[in-house]
């Protein structure tokens, strides 16, 4: 069952004592969350796939073996358990810097007092490095001495993806272990459990369905959280003189579920992706959800303004020649209102783009244009449309044979121009959707009349 430790510290260090004895932080004032952290690889709720039988940390832990782990997962999914597990079932000592607060002097201070003790009494240690995505690249340098001499067993722990956020050496040097979140039953198993075990409330209060059913919406999957919930409620239970946790008193314990959002994590390119595709797919209410997740976790509002901004062009197009209008007005309005009373513009320009007819013409023919050029279809200027803007430009072909649209019938005159290589090509190629039905037709009469293939349409 992932469990919350202390607060880390930079340079805090310990020695484990034997599986299931309590430590310093163990003791019945602590929180409920840090009481109740698993001691043993077996008391880890969820995370199967790392538990199971012959797995890599199984391995590392029983036997005994010197391999850094980056931990990869969500907050509460057992990250830092899983470092003080390793710590304390391979008796190494356990030394915590958190990169937050600390500097290369420090994460260097920490691999260097590791390698005296091992020298002078035999101890390994376990480093472990919280949120190590926030570390800079020489942070993280810095602990590469450390690591590929086994000064010490590295447990780094991040909500990042690793790929983006750790270097590649460090990266290449340690074994990478995914958490999921926990499931809702995984979150109920560690809330019964706390209720009943004696290091957690030891049968004081018991708990309605609805209200555990609550604690469980709330964690969002997160075991950290909802035994700190679950604390609260028992908390306000005994100050009622209840010996039962109802509904009504965890909701007043626990006034509002906090968002499983970390905007500087992962989730904000989840939560973000799964908002656009939501807008994309036309569904106004989940385009919604996600859009009020991002508002409640803090998101940058201008951010979010900034994707209705290119999702107007990139999705809705000539569809709708307005949603680009629209998306543009809610940017502007973000800048000149401010939160909380931008959310409002937000939320119309997302259910205006979401109900929008979709075309992904203009995004495709761009996309198409910019290939060929890349590939080195560029071909030259025609000459007629070159600058003939200065002395001496007619003498050499420039401008000469134009023919100034206006001065054409329709304002479209028949003439090249585009060069000789894509004089053919086909980029923009619109939908049938919305107002790009008409604008579709138009564009197929005026085609053909630049190209001069047909006598003018109306």
């Amino acid at each position: 069952m992932p469990g919350a430790p202390p607060a880390p510290a930079a340079g805090r260090t310990g020695r484990p004592g034997p599986a299931g004895s309590l430590t310093s932080t163990d003791h019945a004032a602590a929180p409920l969350a840090v009481r109740m952290r698993p001691r043993t690889l077996d008391e880890l709720v969820g995370q199967e796939q790392l538990r199971a039988a012959g797995s890599p940390l199984r391995q590392l832990i029983e036997g005994d073996r010197s391999l850094s782990l980056l931990l990869w997962g969500p907050p509460g999914t057992g990250k830092t358990t899983i470092a003080a597990i390793v710590s304390g079932q391979t008796q190494r000592r356990f030394v915590e810097v958190s990169a937050v607060s600390a500097g290369v002097k420090e994460v260097r201070a920490a691999i260097d007092a590791a390698r005296s003790d091992l020298v002078r009494t035999g101890v390994e240690t376990v480093l472990f490095v919280d949120e190590v995505h926030r570390f800079s690249k020489a942070q993280q340098d810095a602990l590469l001495p450390g690591v590929e001499n086994r000064w010490v067993t590295l447990v780094a722990a991040t909500t990042e993806n690793p790929y983006f956020s750790v270097i590649s050496p460090l990266l290449s040097r340690s074994l990478l272990l995914r958490l999921e979140s926990l499931t809702d039953d995984d979150v109920a198993g560690v809330i019964d459990r706390a209720l009943g075990d004696e290091r957690g409330l030891a049968g004081e209060v018991g708990i309605e369905p609805e209200a555990r059913e609550h604690l469980v919406r709330m964690a969002g999957g997160d075991a950290r959280r909802s035994l700190t919930y679950l604390e609260a409620a028992a908390g306000a239970a005994r100050s009622r003189g209840l010996d039962v946790i109802d509904l009504e008193t965890t909701e007043t314990a626990v006034d509002q579920a906090a968002v499983r959002y970390d905007r500087q994590g992962d989730q904000h390119y989840d939560v973000t992706s799964a908002f656009i595709k939501s807008v994309r797919g036309s569904d106004a209410d989940a385009a919604l959800h996600y859009l009020a997740r991002m508002i409640e976790a803090g998101e940058d509002p201008r951010f979010i303004a900034r994707r209705l901004v290119i999702l107007a062009s990139e999705d809705v197009g000539l569809a709708d020649p307005t949603a680009l209008t629209t998306a543009v007005a809610a940017a502007q309005a973000v800048q000149l209102i401010g939160m909380p009373e931008a959310r409002l513009n937000l939320a119309q320009a997302t259910v205006a783009l979401a109900v929008a007819p979709k075309s992904n013409a203009v995004y495709n023919a761009i996309n198409a244009a910019q290939a060929d050029v890349r590939a080195g279809l560029v071909g030259s200027v025609p000459a007629h449309l070159r600058d003939a803007h200065y002395a001496g430009a007619k003498k050499i072909g420039h401008g000469q044979a134009y023919v100034y649209a206006h001065d054409a019938p329709y304002g479209i005159a028949t003439q090249t121009y585009a060069p000789e290589p894509v004089a053919d090509k086909r980029y923009y190629q619109p939908t049938s959707n919305g107002a790009e039905a008409a604008t579709g037709e138009r564009w197929a009469r005026v085609r053909r009349i630049v190209r001069g293939r047909s006598a003018p349409e109306r």
